[in-house]
């Protein structure tokens, strides 16, 4: 690169592979503990890359148009999470139009109609598994299926939910892996997209109906920025993309419970006031590891730190170390969710989701309906439907994504 390197420094390693997959989350914290700064090139995965952190980090990256995430993730990742001709794939006045549907359908009204649906979802799961000890988090990944494929407008009996949530989940799962685990997982996306497909050509057809504003609706009616129809198979994925990061939001409830667990004060505090149950939800989002880091290719020359960004060159935001960052939370390392109370609500501190302004960037569109769900089961489980036996609720940071040990097994109440 022939930029100005300015005052960012290099990792100490030639490549930084071993470290990430040895470190996890905290590797980039590492790092820039261990070279006291903001920022630092690396090696990974054989390339070149500045791995960056902080408010200020997350400001240029998500503000100014400045990247682009084409060829930006690994494709094993690519293939699991966005796919080709995807929103979060897409850029300018493409990735604005495509957006604003995934805004509409995530709107306010609509958000509320998501959790009413996991509120009907929740009760008949609990019901089915009474008196029986299971994993939270896969109850939490079908209860989400059954309520995203309602309020996404999908007809009951048009696919096995069990599957789907099944699919669904392991294309976050396995996101982070290579070889065999990750192969299985991008064949049974594979296998959703097609169900996807044939039904929004079955909707289109009008064999399927699907009330008019709903999310499968939208997707089927939807265009791209020069009026054109979506493709069948862009539809599917987005099909997908709608439905894949609510049913993500299961690891959240699965943290909400451990945080109720381990901070048992908060159940009455919950019982009693929605309010704390947002503030709560937050600091979970905050505090517990969700995806490590996001990607980004530079699409035109910028000047940060002193140092010269020229077009294609690679960026990492760690977005753990920039939600654990202590210039911007107290006592980073401790679950307060009483800290939310006077957050300035800078989208660039607090990042799970990605940062900037959701309507025009890359930010996840999900995000209120996220903090919806993860607030309404808060208060659902201070109620205390079930028990939580004995177990191993350590969280490994090498893991990613990270869950307890015991995937969170809970004894559900007759």
């Amino acid at each position: 690169m022939s930029g100005t390197r300015g005052s960012i420094p290099r990792s100490p390693a030639f490549d930084d592979t071993l470290a990430f997959v040895r470190s996890g989350y905290l590797y980039g914290t590492r790092r820039f503990r261990t070279l006291g700064a903001d920022a630092f090139e690396a090696r990974l995965g054989g390339r070149k890359a500045v791995v960056v952190h902080g408010r200020e980090a997350a400001s240029v990256f998500y503000e100014g148009d400045r990247f682009s995430r084409e060829r930006a993730m690994p494709t094993s990742v690519q293939h699991l999470l966005q796919d080709e001709g995807s929103v979060q794939a897409l850029e300018g006045l493409a990735h604005h139009h495509r957006k604003s549907m995934f805004m509409r359908m995530l709107d306010e009204p609509h958000v509320l109609r998501l959790v009413d649906e996991f509120d009907l979802q929740w009760a008949r799961v609990r019901a089915e598994h009474a008196g029986h000890t299971v994993p939270l988090y896969d109850l939490g990944n079908l209860v989400l299926t059954r309520a995203a494929l309602a309020w996404a407008g999908v007809p009951a009996g048009t696919v096995d939910d069990r599957e789907l949530a099944g699919r669904l989940a392991a294309m976050v799962d396995a996101a982070a892996t290579i070889g065999a685990p990750n192969w299985i997982a991008r064949s049974r996306r594979r296998r959703a997209e097609a169900w996807a497909a044939a039904l929004v050509a079955d909707v289109r057809a009008g064999t399927v109906e699907a009330g008019e504003h709903t999310a499968i609706r939208m997707i089927a009616d939807g265009s791209d920025h020069h009026g054109a129809p979506l493709p069948e198979e862009v539809a599917a994925v987005e099909v997908l993309n709608v439905l894949r990061p609510i049913v993500a939001v299961s690891r959240f409830l699965v943290f909400a419970v451990h945080a109720l667990h381990t901070h048992p004060a908060w159940e009455p505090v919950l019982a009693e006031d929605a309010a704390a149950a947002t503030r709560f939800a937050n600091e979970v989002r905050r505090f517990y590891p969700f995806f490590p880091v996001i990607a980004g290719t530079a699409r035109r020359d910028f000047d940060w730190h002193g140092r010269n960004f020229e077009p294609g060159e690679r960026v990492i935001l760690d977005l753990y170390a920039t939600n654990h960052d202590p210039r911007n939370w107290a006592e980073p390392r401790r679950f307060l969710p009483e800290r939310f109370e006077r957050w300035d609500g800078d989208p660039n501190t607090l990042v799970p989701q990605g940062g900037g302004d959701a309507a025009t960037g890359h930010r996840c569109p999900g995000e209120a309906a996220t903090i919806a769900l993860t607030a309404r089961f808060a208060r659902l489980a201070a109620s205390r439907p079930f028990e939580v036996p004995e177990q191993d609720l350590r969280i490994s940071l090498r893991h990613i994504p990270a869950l307890p040990m015991d995937r969170m097994r809970v004894t559900m109440r007759a």
